[in-house]
């Protein structure tokens, strides 16, 4: 318990040998229960976590055997998540604090996440973080995003590491180029407009929120964690941003990246739309997502008016000047009504964001 909370964290593992052990070994005594969901790993992952989960229960695996608490590899999930953490896993019994979990098929960092959530909604804790495998999150840190939640002045926090330059020094500036884009992107189709380094995956969630965050729907690749502010935002939760130091250790990203940019950038392109829809003409009316609609509609005729306006001046010789004007004029309204649509959304959404600088 942490403040009268019980505390769930959800830890994907897949081929962390060398790795998971620490993480599970390191977490601080207040944590309740840790979700370890083996995402089909290739390596010794699952008896490392096994055996540092024995480890940090002060038990004997002898004992687990002769006190009935030995791992059923055939059991079904016994938590009634609608059938569907049945459908994609094996839940074992505890080991202390400890929850195995196996995965029936490799599902990436997203559909390992969205499992540990399910089982954690499952299991009734009131606030459940996630933790990487790899070592990489701060344990220490983790009641720096515990209590915004716990003091009531957010849903959901997540660190950033972007914030200041000394906290992102030891990222590489591949990575950091491409957070940047994302973070962008991510700021457009969230709604969160001070949220940054939304790729971060060393976060905690309210109870409440997990419960009306959509969980079955979340999206299961390496953007998950953009879907889910976008989730977040249109049903009105309340984000916290809590600067943090990056922290890299031998670890190795699986990441490919010209597939995750492809991906990513696709997924917030319909969440974006989706909220759109559900927060400001469902839930909700307010005038900035016509000025969307309305603004790309008519920056978009700009542009496609514009290249008519080159080809025909250079193909068949016609005057550019008029056609030129004319495509630049509905260029120029669409991106101002863009711009406006933009800052409504900031506008609407200020009160459900808080920044934590220290």
């Amino acid at each position: 318990m942490y403040r009268d909370h019980s505390i769930g964290v959800v830890i994907p593992a897949y081929n962390e040998e060398g790795f998971i052990g620490d993480v599970i070994r390191g977490m601080p005594d207040y944590v309740d229960r840790m979700f370890v969901i083996d995402d089909c790993s290739t390596d010794g992952t699952w008896d490392e976590m096994l055996e540092a989960a024995r480890e940090d229960a002060g038990v004997s695996e002898s004992f687990v055997e002769a006190s009935g608490q030995e791992l059923d590899y055939a059991r079904e999930a016994r938590t009634d998540g609608g059938g569907m953490l049945a459908e994609r896993a094996i839940v074992h019994d505890p080991v202390g604090r400890v929850v195995p979990i196996e995965h029936r098929e490799n599902l990436g960092a997203g559909g390992a996440i969205k499992t540990g959530y399910l089982a954690a909604r499952d299991a009734g804790v009131d606030i459940t973080a996630t933790v990487d495998g790899d070592g990489q999150m701060d344990l220490e840190q983790m009641t720096r995003l515990l209590d915004p939640i716990v003091e009531d002045k957010a849903d959901y926090a997540k660190a950033n590491r972007l914030l200041y330059k000394e906290f992102r020094s030891d990222m590489p500036p591949f990575r950091f180029f491409g957070n940047s884009i994302l973070t962008f992107l991510t700021k457009i189709a969230s709604g969160y407009w001070k949220t940054m380094d939304p790729q971060n995956g060393y976060t905690a969630i309210s109870s409440y929120a997990l419960e009306n965050a959509g969980l079955e729907d979340l999206y299961e690749y390496y953007g998950y964690c953009n879907d889910l502010l976008i989730k977040l935002n249109a049903k009105g939760m309340r984000v916290a941003d809590v600067a943090m130091p990056a922290l890299y250790g031998d670890e190795e990203s699986s990441i490919s990246y010209p597939s995750y940019i492809w991906n990513v950038s696709g997924m917030l392109l319909r969440g974006f739309l989706w909220r759109l829809k559900t927060k400001y003409l469902v839930l909700d009316f307010h005038p900035l997502a016509l000025f969307y609609f309305f603004g790309a509609g008519t920056a978009g005729l700009g542009v496609l008016a514009g290249l008519w306006a080159l080809y025909t001046a250079l193909f068949l010789g016609e005057s550019l000047f008029m056609r030129g004007t004319v495509s630049m004029m509905l260029f120029t309204m669409g991106s101002m009504f863009l711009m406006f649509a933009m800052l409504f959304d900031m506008q609407v959404n200020e009160a459900q964001e808080t920044q934590i600088r220290e």
